[in-house]
């Protein structure tokens, strides 16, 4: 082919592989904003009962405005208490989620212009005639999310708060008499008793007279990107865009005050628990094959690189190396696991330091295998007798032979029972991936239960999940201990 046809056939192809204007690829160019949202607070946030997609008036809110600001935006889910951390550490950009404002938050985040309006509640059991108010709290125990505006409200009122991740466990503290009331938002709870039938709670009178405003929020110095909001959100207003996703939800107009009584009382439909767990159990799967396994595996195998790095270093002769890994075994030991996740993940960032949400996950799952498998393989080299040594080297074996070839053959049988119950923990500890934003076996779990208040169901449902896994690996054990058996003399 002559050069000139050459060059004219490669400038065509060229020209073919344009994307032409106004193409999906032109779009997804718009800037990416990443969403927090909990997904476990119906009405507003929660995953729908027929395909499992996230849905809810302030996720069709928030969508609705980055298609007006133009935004393309990703959702990230995760607990509410881990929400404006996650915010701070740059992991979302904005929080969609009722945030209600108050002074605090006023003077740390950027607020936009309120698109929601309601009213705090007191909720008591049924029939409970010592609590019908605000005042009737004082000494009482309610449940609350810890960093919501609801559990100050009632801890100026006196009462005794007990932590919860949601309003679905809140509920169930309550029906199940551990606590005596919740303060949360009407909507919530006309939700609740709606979609579920209860008739176990009440709403027993006003949390106050004040209405609640609940604003998108966003880091203080991201004034450009709360501009672009409070317009997108100022045209929803204008055309009528709010009120119409407002009376899908609620047959009222929340977004702005006064807008009338909310009516949910066709709920979202109560499921039985069969149907539950069946439209759950894919999900399920999903997260075990997609996150619990591969971190599980992955996380145990730097782990034990590690362990046997820190062990040797142990028992080194070097007081520098010894003093070192004393120091991390202690560390990993001393401190909480779920701690060491935040650290990794929330705190690193405020150094400049950021993983994505699995490399966190990994990285300090790793570190703390690492902390309690080195002693594991440091006694099971020990357990090796020291004649080994002598005699690998009167027969001209250096030290890194003698170990690869002599010692940790022979103690990787003492080492696999502790070993695999360390690999056991590590499987079951992968549930806490969900505060790093992981959405795992046990949070697809919490995500459902939310959703339908199935709790014993789903949650021993998660538990035979766990329980297979764990009996296949230790039948795996037993087949490695049998095989590491023909080479011990009897």
């Amino acid at each position: 082919m002559r050069p000139a046809l050459r060059c004219a056939v490669l400038v065509l192809l060229a020209l073919i592989a344009l994307p032409a204007p106004g193409t999906a690829q032109e779009r997804d160019e718009r800037p990416v904003v990443r969403v927090g949202t909990e997904g476990t607070y119906p009405p507003f946030s929660f995953h729908s009962q027929e395909d499992r997609e996230l849905t809810g008036y302030d996720v069709d809110v928030i969508r609705a405005v980055a298609d007006r600001a133009g935004w393309r935006i990703e959702f990230v889910e995760t607990r509410w208490d881990a929400m404006f951390a996650a915010l701070d550490a740059g992991r979302i950009d904005v929080i969609a989620n009722q945030v209600s404002v108050n002074e605090e938050r006023q003077a740390r985040y950027a607020l936009s212009e309120p698109y929601t309006y309601s009213r705090g509640v007191v909720i008591r059991r049924t029939g409970d005639e010592r609590i019908r108010g605000l005042e009737d709290l004082r000494g009482k125990t309610t449940a609350e999310s810890a960093t919501s505006n609801w559990s100050e409200v009632a801890k100026a009122a006196g009462a005794r708060v007990e932590t919860v991740e949601g309003f679905a466990q809140a509920a169930a503290l309550l029906t199940q008499g551990r606590v005596d009331a919740i303060v949360n938002d009407n909507i919530a709870i006309l939700d609740y008793l709606a979609s579920t039938g209860s008739r176990d709670v009440e709403i027993a009178g006003n949390a106050g007279n004040e209405t609640s405003e609940q604003v998108l929020t966003l880091r203080r110095d991201d004034r450009a990107r709360l501009d672009q909001a409070n317009r997108a959100l100022g045209e929803l207003h204008s055309d009528g865009t709010l009120r119409e996703i407002s009376q899908r939800y609620f047959k009222a107009d929340v977004s702005v005050p006064g807008g009338g009584p909310a009516d949910l009382s066709e709920g979202r439909g109560h499921r039985g628990t069969w149907q539950v767990l069946a439209s759950t159990a894919w999900p399920m799967f999903v997260g075990l094959v997609t996150v619990t396994l591969p971190l599980t595996a992955v996380s145990f195998a730097i782990g034990l690189a590690l362990a046997l790095l820190v062990a040797l270093a142990r028992i080194s002769p070097y007081r520098v190396a010894s003093g070192l890994a004393r120091a991390f075994i202690s560390i990993i030991r001393g401190t909480p696991l779920l701690l060491q996740l935040f650290i990794v993940f929330y705190g690193l960032p405020q150094l400049g330091i950021k993983f994505p949400p699995f490399t966190a996950a990994v990285i300090a799952f790793s570190l703390n295998v690492a902390g309690y498998a080195a002693e594991v393989v440091r006694s099971a080299i020990l357990a090796v007798p020291k004649g080994q040594f002598e005699a690998a080297s009167t027969i001209g074996l250096n030290y890194p032979q003698t170990l690869r070839r002599i010692i940790l053959p022979q103690a990787t049988r003492t080492a696999v029972p502790p070993l695999s119950n360390t690999l056991l923990s590590l499987l079951k500890d992968t549930s806490l991936g969900s505060v790093v934003l992981l959405t795992e076996l046990f949070r697809q779990s919490q995500l459902a239960a939310a959703e339908s208040n199935e709790f014993l169901a789903l949650y021993a449902f998660a538990g035979l999940y766990y329980w297979v896994i764990c009996v296949a690996l230790s039948a795996a054990q037993k087949r490695l201990e049998t095989r590491l058996d023909r080479y011990v003399a009897r």
